[in-house]
């Protein structure tokens, strides 16, 4: 019994030690949780999306997704190393906005001199621990040390397939200012951000970068939480106001009834980010089926879709490219213009938009 309780009290003590390691980051306090506490959107205790959303659906058997993950299909992870492209991300042309797509939610914008990084993730895998959720064969080309000179550092939620503890600590000498949503700071300033460096959301909170650049959260249906606890921290989508241009930042979210009220307050886009992947039937809340990308696009009034939050890692039990099919077969019946491009090949608003179907090779 002695012997029982104390290797229990070992590994409780094992288990306590290693959620306070860095990866986790740290909750919000002081001033941070204080203004977190004065948010309409913060109850009992935690974040709550506008629509009431079940992370997990009610019917869902944990027995039943327990067996999904250990026999997921075959092609769930690509049998071969992907296709991509290595791009020089000091020369990209700026007169109108370039993106560059990493693989997942992770992209670089230029325009008119100024650099944007969205949820960078160059670590190879999401998790706490770097022998879970690796990335495709192929995908994980780039690093902080390909990244040019960041004006603004976008981050939309501290998911780990989003906000990478291994990657952002080496960002830190090139970025020039975060923006993120309302709790994140917490996270970057134990990794060495410091608080003039942070600009930190709650939805529908405006900021202006420049006279020609402006930042506005709006509201996303998903969660937060890098531990034990959920919604400590605001997760976000954000309309980004670029040299005339708007764009818009997608993060992650399920379908609601906000991406018709931001289209109609904001829109038309010029571009949507919008998630396509990682979907499952027993979290149907939390991420968009493909059919739903397409009509969030067109609710948002968008000229072009960039989908994201697919190509790079396994988060869900479907086919690694399911995903995108399934949203091209979508387009079809309700025509919407689609850009598709490579990891790291970029593309330019106004110019050629890449449409090879590069995930059938």
């Amino acid at each position: 019994m002695v012997a029982t309780i104390l290797i229990l009290a070992v590994l409780a003590l094992g288990v306590f030690l290693f959620l306070q390691s860095q990866p986790f980051g740290r909750n919000p306090a002081g001033d941070r949780l204080a203004r977190i506490q004065r948010s309409p959107h913060y109850r009992d205790g935690s974040f709550q999306n506008i629509e009431p959303t079940e992370v997990m659906r009610q019917e869902a058997s944990k027995l039943e997704m327990a067996r999904d993950f250990f026999d997921k299909p075959a092609d769930n992870v690509p049998q071969h190393p992907l296709p991509t492209v290595r791009t020089d991300l000091t020369t990209l042309p700026d007169s109108t906005p370039t993106v560059v797509w990493f693989g997942h939610s992770s992209y670089l914008i230029k325009s008119n001199g100024t650099t944007i990084l969205v949820d960078p993730v160059f670590s190879g895998y999401t998790a706490p621990v770097s022998f879970f959720s690796k990335a495709f064969p192929g995908t994980n080309i780039y690093s902080a040390d390909d990244m040019p000179p960041i004006d603004m550092l976008i981050l939309t939620h501290d998911h780990y397939d989003h906000l990478d503890a291994a990657t952002l600590p080496k960002l830190l000498p090139k970025v020039k200012k975060v923006y993120t949503a309302l709790g994140v700071g917490a996270h970057l300033e134990r990794w060495g951000y410091t608080p003039e460096q942070i600009v930190e959301f709650d939805w529908w909170e405006n900021h202006t970068v420049s006279d020609s650049i402006s930042l506005t959260a709006t509201p996303a249906r998903h969660f937060s939480g890098r531990s034990l606890t959920r919604g400590k921290t605001l997760w976000t989508s954000l309309v980004l106001n670029l040299n005339g241009y708007r764009l818009f930042i997608g993060g992650d979210s399920g379908y609601d009834k906000q991406f018709k009220t931001v289209g109609e307050k904001f829109g038309p886009f010029d571009l949507a980010m919008l998630e396509c992947g990682q979907y499952g039937k027993d979290w149907p809340n939390i991420h968009m089926f493909p059919e739903q990308t397409a009509q969030a696009a067109h609710d948002l009034r968008t000229k072009l879709l960039l989908p994201v939050h697919w190509g790079k890692f396994a988060l869900s039990v479907h086919s690694w490219n399911e995903s995108i099919k399934r949203l091209e077969a979508q387009v079809l019946k309700t025509p919407l213009p689609l850009v598709t491009p490579r990891i790291g090949e970029p593309f330019s608003l106004g110019g050629s938009y890449p449409r090879q179907p590069w995930w059938n090779d």
